[in-house]
């Protein structure tokens, strides 16, 4: 008999159906949440009910955890990031760095570590991997430890249990975000992210459900909470705490990855070093970096990351906002600069990648003339899940003058890129086909 407490790791509406009346039920707990973003999570489920008592705010700061010890200063670059952001390679975004695609151009399918995106709350903390530690507690595992009498793990512990290596991409949410406005007049809310805030990795590490099971995972916990140990996240006035995003147990026992190198190399202090969750083909918040602690809970939980944040809200979704976003949408880019030239008469190849959340992209079709016509693009990756899929199309430009390419591709589940993106407030799952102007001469 299946086990109603734990949908499946792709069966998210039901999850967060289920989430929602536990909550109302009073069986659920809100860390570092006020009673009015309770209320507005409340307003979701239209069935009456009393508000549970106050949550245990056991971890809107982990300093009672020693991570603090652990950190060190380093000098950023820009917006607290560490590493060089050439200015050919990236556009800074106050505290993120979103890659150009241009920088793309002939580096396979791997995005190299110095070229690879940079998304952060606050700014990349410098964390001494000897005195790292991971702390796993909760009333989900056996014997209930409190963040006190957690179950720890080093850097060591980790490499010393069975490793796996996964190429997967890590995306932001909000990426294409400045699409809304520029491609259909639409205002929102968030950094202003054009197609960049995407890249891929081949991740190494350990098996969450590994670390679980040695942590002593009882058979009653319904979530799993990952915890950034980067700075706490004030806005609006408001100290939300530290980045965590809860994941049902069913998706932390799948294929999520505690991941400790990138591609062959240690982890970037930008990208999580010295360990980092992997949530692969779901939203970028997911795949928490620089983790410190995991909260298993034997009660759901829930974070202004997936209640304030990262959910779709506006006339199009439900009153008070649709599930928690989970699984990444569907996009193409070029691998160009907006606005790039090209010689009337020329012969050009054209390249481009494509990706999706729901599983490989399997096939792309290309429109040079702003979408009068299409051909197809001709593929140089075999469809993969979590991977994106590299193409390319020759072109040989005609008339002088400024137009559109557009790349419109398909997946192995059957979406297909529409012409337009379903509006949100905030500005997420842009996933509609981009018009990249370029000029004829």
């Amino acid at each position: 008999m299946r086990d109603v407490s734990r949908p499946g790791p792709a069966d998210e509406v039901a999850y967060d159906r289920l989430r929602s009346g536990q909550w109302l039920a009073g069986a659920a707990r809100a860390d570092g949440m006020s009673r009015r973003h309770l209320l507005a999570l409340l307003a979701t489920v239209s069935t009456a009910a009393v508000l549970p008592s106050a949550s245990r705010a056991v971890a809107a700061s982990t300093a009672d955890s020693g991570a603090a010890s652990t950190v060190t200063s380093a000098t950023a670059s820009a917006g607290g990031i560490v590493k060089p952001l050439p200015a050919e390679w990236f556009t800074v975004r106050g505290t993120n760095a979103e890659t150009r695609w241009q920088a793309l151009r002939e580096t396979g399918c791997l995005t190299p570590a110095d070229r690879f995106f940079v998304r952060n709350h606050t700014t990349t903390p410098v964390i001494d991997p000897a005195r790292w530690r991971l702390k796993l507690w909760g009333s989900g595992l056996r014997g209930a430890p409190g963040l006190d009498r957690a179950v720890e793990f080093g850097l060591d512990d980790l490499r010393a249990l069975p490793a796996v290596r996964h190429t997967a991409f890590v995306e932001c949410a909000g990426n294409g975000r400045s699409l809304y406005a520029t491609q259909q007049g639409q205002s929102v809310s968030g950094t202003a992210w054009t197609l960049g805030a995407v890249g891929v990795a081949r991740w190494g590490g350990v098996r969450l459900s590994e670390v679980l099971r040695r942590a002593g995972l009882d058979r009653r916990a319904v979530d799993v909470m990952p915890r950034g140990l980067d700075d706490e996240y004030v806005t609006e006035g408001v100290n939300l705490g530290r980045v965590r995003r809860p994941l049902p147990v069913a998706k932390a026992l799948d294929d999520v990855i505690l991941a400790y190198e990138m591609n062959g190399e240690p982890l970037p202090y930008d990208h999580g070093h010295p360990v980092r969750v992997l949530v692969p083909s779901w939203v970028g918040i997911s795949s928490v970096k620089w983790v410190g602690d995991i909260e298993v809970s034997a009660e759901p939980l829930y974070s202004p990351w997936n209640t304030d944040f990262y959910r779709l809200f506006g006339p199009a979704h439900p009153e008070g906002g649709g599930p928690p976003l989970t699984r990444q949408t569907l996009k193409s880019a070029f691998e160009l600069a907006s606005g790039e030239t090209f010689d009337a008469g020329r012969e050009y190849v054209l390249h481009g990648r494509s990706w999706s959340g729901a599983g490989g992209v399997r096939e792309v079709s290309v429109s040079t003339d702003a979408g009068a016509t299409w051909r197809p693009a001709r593929a140089h990756d075999a469809p993969r899940r979590d991977v994106w899929t590299r193409w390319s199309v020759p072109w040989r430009p005609g008339t002088p003058g400024r137009t559109e390419l557009l790349a419109r591709a398909t997946d192995t589940a059957g979406r297909t890129q529409p012409v337009e993106a379903t509006h949100n407030t905030q500005g997420y799952f842009f996933d509609a086909v981009v018009r990249h102007p370029v000029t004829v001469v």
